[in-house]
């Protein structure tokens, strides 16, 4: 599972096995400890971010925050995805 950084108590990161034939890039986030039911959020090709869903129930105002972060930072979420992961496919 790797990590692609923090936001304060939070963790953006990748599961390693993200299904064959490779989900659409995306980061999930959760505070603490990395599990199952963390939030997911699409990266689109434009650099934008799009809810999947909010299973780690971070708190609305968080989540607004986090996602213009993840915006800010998607070239950096990108090249870390292809880094790993060796292609990219959008969910849109």
């Amino acid at each position: 599972m790797p990590q692609v950084f923090k936001i304060g108590s939070y963790w953006v990161f990748f599961w390693a096995n993200e299904s064959d034939p490779l989900e659409p890039i995306h980061v999930h986030v959760c505070q603490g400890t990395p599990n199952a039911n963390a939030t997911k959020v699409w990266i689109t090709r434009g650099g934008g971010c799009v809810l999947c869903h909010n299973h780690s129930r971070i708190p609305e105002r968080t989540l607004r925050n986090i996602m213009k972060i993840l915006q800010a930072r998607s070239g950096e979420i990108r090249e870390k995805w292809l880094a790993f992961f060796g292609q990219i496919r959008y969910y849109c």
